[in-house]
């Protein structure tokens, strides 16, 4: 066990020892900031809330019965550690429980709420930038009352954006062609399958009842939702394989049982959402995930995220075990301690699907793979282009040109007189 007396009387040590104090000695300037941070938060009066962080973003609790859910962002000055550290002191004295801690993420519950810290990777010196996710759920209190402070909505004095998007538009013709100006602005290896997937028409962001986002611009640098990737993915796996039907994802009724409580059978992307767990290829119940009781739809996605839902429907089979020693050995990552144990396997077949991986395909090379990061529109297109493994699969550009010769009419020699 580490203690804290080998470096009692350094700067760090010092550090550490103020930070995983039951009560850190603030002054009333961090006191009051702690305060605005914790009101602006939305997160329960008595959440700990790290005293040198800076609240970056909310993503306003979703309107559903019986469940609080909140996402909010940080950063801070000190290293990962430190903010890794009091969160486990805190909450242990606060009597949550710890059931996970792998590499920067710490899951915690108490009651029915589950509590999860996600720290993203940083370079030495840099930031500490981190997420606390707060879901409340099971009981008539799942909702905003008077232990939890009302999340500020978008143009309050105090709201911290993005404002979420509503995706409230019906998805338009996987058959209509689409044309972005915007291309050009994301990475050159990218933009070829951006093209590719705008011609087929599976490119869609609604945001409100009557227009989409625009028209013209696909905003590639722009971090996509959990909605959002699984509104494409739905899309381009059944449009790429549109001569296949058996290989076609089912779209879920409008009177199915919803397995998620933050999307009802009334959302517009329901019928993916929910096609998408009755497939089981997200984490849910339905899949033996006892704790996937919200999606989170506005939730930025992760890449370890846009990896473990993609793969199976490339693999077309159970996928392999692995390990982290597995991960290891095979991408050589060194941030493979930090991955969801539960997108192991799915990082690992990629890994067998060579050229054809998807991490290659949207990341490059690289030897750290940034479980938590969130994704880019342009990164989430290049994973949809291609569906299939190293030997058998289509990429989009392969069915338009399929599209392309079967619409061209063939021309005939005339019969002899």
């Amino acid at each position: 066990m580490l203690t804290l007396s080998a470096c009692a009387n350094s700067p760090t040590g010092n550090n550490l020892e103020q930070i995983l104090s039951a009560e850190p000695r603030l002054s009333a300037t961090e006191n009051q900031q702690g305060n605005r941070n914790l009101t602006n938060s939305g997160l329960p009066a008595d959440f700990p809330i790290y005293p040198n962080a800076q609240l970056q973003r909310v993503v306003p609790p979703t309107p559903v019965a019986n469940t609080l859910a909140i996402l909010t962002t940080w950063v801070s000055a000190d290293t990962a550690i430190a903010v890794q550290s009091f969160y486990q002191n805190q909450l242990q004295a606060q009597n949550w429980q710890i059931d996970n801690q792998s590499g920067n993420t710490l899951i915690a519950r108490k009651d029915n709420v589950q509590a999860t810290l996600a720290i993203q990777d940083s370079t030495p010196g840099a930031t500490t930038e981190f997420t606390i996710e707060y879901v409340r759920s099971g009981d008539s209190q799942a909702t905003p009352d008077s232990t939890v402070a009302s999340a500020p909505q978008a143009g309050d004095e105090n709201f911290v954006g993005p404002v979420p998007q509503l995706n409230l538009a019906p998805k338009p013709s996987t058959t209509t062609t689409q044309v972005f100006t915007d291309i050009d602005k994301a990475p050159q290896q990218l933009r070829s399958h951006i093209e590719d997937l705008a011609a087929l028409g599976v490119l869609s962001f609604p945001t409100t009842a009557n227009k989409t986002s625009s028209n013209s611009q696909f905003y590639p640098a722009k971090t996509i939702t959990r909605r959002e990737y699984a509104r494409l993915l739905f899309a381009a796996n059944n449009q790429i394989n549109s001569s296949r039907p058996e290989l076609q994802i089912r779209e879920a009724a409008k009177d199915s049982q919803k397995t998620f409580q933050d999307v009802s059978p009334s959302d517009p992307d329901f019928a993916a959402i929910q096609g998408l767990a009755d497939a089981g290829l997200i984490p849910s119940s339905l899949s033996g995930d006892s704790s996937a009781v919200l999606f989170r739809p506005n939730a930025p996605l992760t890449r370890e995220q846009l990896i473990l839902w993609k793969v199976p429907l490339d693999t077309r089979q159970a996928l392999p075990n692995a390990s982290v020693d597995a991960i290891k050995d095979s991408w050589g990552f060194q941030d493979v301690a930090k991955i969801d144990p539960k997108a192991l396997r799915a990082i690992f077949a990629d890994f067998q699907n060579s050229d054809r991986s998807n991490i290659r395909r949207a990341f490059g090379y690289t030897t750290l793979f940034q479980p938590k990061k969130p994704v880019t529109r342009a990164e989430a297109a290049a994973v949809l282009w291609y569906f299939g493994n190293a030997t058998e699969g289509l990429s989009a550009k392969e069915v338009l040109q399929i599209n392309q010769d079967n619409s061209t009419p063939e021309t005939t020699e005339p019969s002899p007189q």
